[in-house]
């Protein structure tokens, strides 16, 4: 018998339709030769420090750091049941065919079932970048070797093993450490977390640090041939700042009447440069995600799940954790399948699809840069639209509109700048002329802020020596702001792209090409667990960062809380991917370091945000509120020397 081994049942079940096996079982879907079963998920956790002790169960500095000799997992209780029909049908497979999510989590998913159960026959993989019927089809009639995809979990395990290292010591060692300074609430550290975290805590620092500075601009109203424009006044070098900006209201006063006065500027210098601009490229679900909290306000993780959603459930798009924009020049073959597929869909396309070049190949189709995945694109099967929720199919469209702009031409301009002169003073204008349209016709894309109105006005037929007419003058009082607080969206760009963070010029460049902190599969998540635990607070769109938060950054060691060192982490699990580092080694220096920084920290003091309460009615100290079996109480701070308790429905407050 043939064992398929899906993720989810619903997997499962698109697996088996198109293989034929539909006679429902217990936990499987059986075929003639071919049975379909599925893991809901991680059937397996890795087991907790007690597992490998009963001195572990309570939290205790003497018994860090907890270095398993021997690693332990556990089935989980809620899905118990699904772990014993596994086993059973993994002890009649003749063969296995792993069918679980196209990553390394899903990898490890199906072989630490096949290790626990002693699984020893052959295996094969299948692999999947979208659940569609043609999709799966395809992807059986071209099974891959399990050696090929073994290291996968490798570098799983190996994030796994870390992360259980990380989490468990340092956690149980910060929280003891809490406690000494009188803080009841737990401290977690994480791999991946306490950087994220670092990543907030220094922007609020920015923000909180950041004096205001008055500065001053002179605005100037042209016309040329009866065309208007508008120019700025360019302060001279002794009255500016490093940015560009006039510091001194004198300075721009008298500019305004040197302007005022002159009535006429003269064009002293013109430069033109044409630029031809690209496509956006596919997403990945860093950009999806980045893109969808700034123009849908979505939050990272709602994005996830309705990408999962239109993978899974409308079959309409591909894998979505996927961390690569380009696809494979095999799939430009598919592109009439796609196009009609969409204009099935949604047969108001229609006048969009009679602008697109079915024959252009955009920069997108490129082997050289896919990775495991390419790029989320839809599938070569029509969707309903009916079936998707409004923010479903907002987030369809985004995909989707991607997608058809590789059949449209480059956006191409001229940008011209114009540097004029009015008696002493000098002026700048900046004019664009759109060429093509191109593919803004159909998508406006901007990644960053939209231009100013300068930049993109219309600049009339200038040449040098022109003389253009002074009709306003305008001066205005500015202030610089502070940075904006960071969103969901602009905190998954910084995970990604956290080269750019990095002031080691060394560690910089080994960042470089590097897929950021964490990967496209967790940060979500990460997020999430960080709002969830008290340590990122949400107002609005904007993320700050709790005091807790604040402290425990203060507290923990650099190497921990710096993004760098953990994209450096990640690299390492890439490296364990392509077979150049064991599982062993990484662990073993993982475990290394570790003891290494208990060693360092334990006699650390915190100073940590306590609620503080009543007065002790015994010794008069403060009393600080602490959780116990039925509750919070006020316990006295002088404990255990003093052992005044007070229940919080009881205060006794200081006269």
């Amino acid at each position: 018998m043939r064992l398929f081994l899906c993720e989810k049942p619903s997997q499962g079940r698109d697996i088996a339709k198109v293989l034929g096996t539909t006679r429902r079982g217990d936990g499987c879907l059986i075929g003639t030769d071919s049975t379909v079963t599925w893991c809901i998920g991680h059937l397996l956790e890795t087991a907790p420090p007690e597992a490998y002790g009963i001195q572990y169960k309570n939290w205790s500095l003497d018994q860090l750091p907890i270095i398993p000799e021997q690693w332990k997992v556990e089935v989980k209780p809620k899905t118990a049941a699904q772990f014993k029909v596994i086993k059973r049908l993994l002890s009649e497979a003749a063969t296995v065919v792993i069918a679980t999510d196209a990553d390394r989590e899903g990898e490890m998913i199906a072989r630490e079932l096949l290790e626990l159960c002693k699984y020893r026959g052959p295996v094969q993989r299948l692999w999947l970048s979208a659940l569609n019927e043609t999709s799966i089809r395809k992807a059986l009639s071209s099974l891959k070797s399990g050696q090929v995809t073994f290291p996968l979990y490798h570098s799983a395990l190996a994030r796994s093993r870390a992360d259980w290292l990380i989490g468990m010591n340092l956690s149980r060692l910060f929280t003891l450490l809490g406690r000494r300074a009188g803080y009841d609430g737990v401290l977690s550290v994480g791999r991946v977390q306490t950087p994220t975290l670092r990543l907030v805590v220094d922007r609020d620092r920015a923000i909180a640090s950041f004096v205001s500075v008055p500065y001053w601009e002179v605005e100037v109203h042209l016309s040329s041939m009866g065309q208007q424009f508008i120019a700025s006044w360019l302060p001279p070098s002794s009255g500016r700042d490093e940015s560009g900006r006039c510091l001194q209201q004198a300075l721009a006063r008298q500019a305004v009447q040197t302007l005022t006065d002159g009535k006429t500027a003269t064009v002293l210098s013109l430069q033109t440069e044409h630029s031809r601009e690209p496509p956006p490229l596919p997403f990945d679900l860093s950009t999806l995600q980045e893109v969808c909290s700034r123009k849908l306000r979505l939050g990272v993780q709602e994005t996830l799940n309705i990408a999962q959603a239109l993978y899974e459930t409308h079959k309409a798009t591909t894998y979505p954790r996927s961390d690569c924009r380009y696809l494979p020049a095999s799939m430009f073959d598919e592109v009439p399948a796609v196009l009609d597929a969409l204009l099935k869909t949604d047969p108001a396309l229609q006048p969009a699809f009679e602008k697109l070049d079915r024959s252009l190949r955009s920069r997108a189709w490129n082997d050289a840069k896919v990775t495991a995945h390419h790029g989320i694109i839809p599938t070569t099967e029509p969707a309903n639209l009916v079936r998707m929720s409004k923010q479903e199919r907002n987030v369809y469209e985004l995909i989707r509109s991607h997608y058809l702009v590789q059949f449209l031409p480059h956006h191409e301009f001229d940008r011209t700048q114009v540097e004029l002169e009015c008696g002493v003073e000098r002026l700048t204008a900046v004019g664009k002329r759109i060429l093509v349209q191109g593919w803004k016709g159909l998508l406006y894309e901007n990644t960053e802020d939209d231009e100013p109105s300068q930049k993109s006005q219309v600049l009339p037929v200038l040449q040098q020596g022109t003389r253009c007419v002074v009709d306003d003058v305008e001066l205005k009082s500015m202030r610089t702001t502070a940075p904006k607080p960071l969103t969901e969206g602009d905190l998954i760009k910084a995970m990604k792209n956290v080269a750019k963070l990095v002031n080691d010029p060394r560690l910089k460049q080994k960042l470089r090409d590097t897929t950021g902190i964490g990967t496209e599969a967790t940060r979500a998540g990460i997020i999430k667990g960080l709002i969830d635990r008290g340590y990122l607070l949400k107002k609005k769109r904007a993320l700050m960062a709790s005091a807790a938060a604040h402290t425990l950054i203060e507290a923990v060691p650099a190497a921990i809380a710096d993004p760098g060192m953990t994209a450096i982490w990640e690299q390492a699990l890439d490296e364990i991917e392509a077979g150049r580092l064991t599982l062993d080694e990484f662990v073993a220096k993982q475990a290394s370091w570790i003891a290494q920084l208990v060693e360092h920290c334990g006699a650390l003091t915190l100073a940590l945000p306590v609620e503080t309460g009543p007065a002790c009615p015994i010794c008069n100290a403060s009393m600080l509120r602490r959780k116990g079996k039925s509750g919070p109480f006020w316990s006295c701070s002088h404990y255990p020397d003093c052992k005044g308790t007070v229940p919080i429905s009881k205060d006794v407050r200081r006269p």
